[in-house]
């Protein structure tokens, strides 16, 4: 078993997972989602990325790029949400700001399948 591969599919599993778990509830209740989560999920999500640096494959390449997508979209919803605490405005761009983590959990879905394939079409 490579420690190195555990290591880079438990990263990117639990960057999916994260934001699933922020990204789940009603879009616009706010007591739904909790800003915690999202942080979380950032974090997670770029350490990700930065696994994904080494891979000079093209598989590797478009890991990447899913990856710096969800990055994007999920930093894209802290910064809204930062912006905007203590505001009462914060409870009516909830939808934005879990419309960006749903766009970024399709590109970490996405990573998570191109990874599955990969792992299936390896040869010992």
């Amino acid at each position: 078993m490579n420690l190195e591969k555990v290591i880079f599919g438990f990263f990117i599993v639990l960057a999916m997972t994260l934001n699933f778990g922020f990204f789940l509830g009603e879009i616009d209740n706010i007591n739904h989602h909790h800003v915690y989560e999202l942080y979380a999920a950032i974090i997670v999500s770029l350490i990700a990325t930065v696994l994904k640096f080494g891979d000079r494959t093209q598989l590797g390449a478009i890991l990447l790029s899913t990856s710096l997508a969800a990055d994007l979209q999920l930093i894209t919803a802290a910064i809204i949400w930062a912006a905007l605490e203590g505001s009462m405005e914060v409870k009516n761009m909830t939808v934005y700001i879990v419309s960006l983590s749903g766009g970024a959990l399709m590109a970490n879905f996405v990573s998570v399948i191109l990874l599955i394939s990969e792992t299936i079409t390896q040869r010992r």
